[in-house]
């Protein structure tokens, strides 16, 4: 495939050796250093895009992909109040978009394990549910999309759950967690690429799950990966589409 690479940082550079590796090419790669060569021609000379930049940033480029009719792998979070809106103008210009708040493998595995673990959990209200999420100091958004995946996958199994509330340790007062509210605790460490947890507490004991990621590496892999499956096809898709473990 032919590649365009929206943001080249830390991620793009990683993607960027992940793809060739794999016998891709990469024709354009955009930064805040060369805004000017996002345009549609420049795009038009891909088969596909993939989008790691930042979230005030993944619309617009969503949206120029769009206009460019480039299918486009989203790796980047925090625009998700967009999503609806993207889905409609994506399915009705028939164009393709793959979208996730995870592309690696292992955490994609912990978001089939945690659904899991939730519905076994319903049963069992002595157990209070709180999910924790670490990320670099450079993560702009919090909480992280991973941590909000895991949420929801949690309230959707779980009765006495229904929405999750988010609290940045060290930044704000911490708010009052009502009953029906899931806390999800974001912690803000240098040089950590992404720890998540889950924790059932009770007065007896806990039940713990948690994913620790090493590397970047991981999320670059999936993301070439995520691209390569999403070749010849049309329409909107989600990461879960691509690692689906339930079949």
């Amino acid at each position: 495939m032919k590649i365009a690479l929206l943001g080249y940082g830390k991620m793009g550079q990683i993607i960027e050796r992940f793809a060739l590796e794999r016998g891709h090419e990469v024709v354009l790669k955009i930064s805040i250093d060369n805004l000017e060569d996002f345009t549609v021609d420049n795009l038009e000379k891909a088969d596909i895009a993939i989008d790691f930049s930042a979230p005030d940033a993944a619309v617009d480029n969503i949206y120029k992909c769009l206009e460019a009719g480039v299918p486009v792998v989203v790796g980047t979070t925090g625009w998700y109040g967009k999503l609806q809106e993207i889905k409609n103008d994506c399915l009705s210009s028939n164009n393709t978009l793959l979208y996730g708040s995870n592309f690696s493998v292992g955490v994609n595995l912990f978001f089939h394990l945690n659904k899991v673990l939730a519905k076994l959990m319903n049963n069992y209200p002595a157990y209070e549910v709180q999910v924790e999420e670490i990320h670099h100091t450079q993560k702009l958004d919090a909480p992280s999309g991973t941590a909000m995946t895991i949420a929801e996958g949690i309230i959707e199994e779980i009765d006495r759950k229904s929405e999750w509330l988010n609290e940045v340790v060290g930044t704000q007062i911490p708010d009052v967690i009502k009953n029906e509210q899931l806390l999800i605790e974001s912690h803000r460490i240098e040089n950590v690429p992404g720890t998540h947890t889950v924790v059932y507490s009770s007065e007896v004991d806990e039940i713990e799950i948690k994913h620790t990621a090493h590397s970047r590496a991981g999320f670059a892999l999936g993301a070439v990966i995520a691209a390569e499956w999403l070749q010849n096809k049309q329409g909107f898709y989600n990461i879960a589409d691509v690692f689906n473990f339930n079949s």
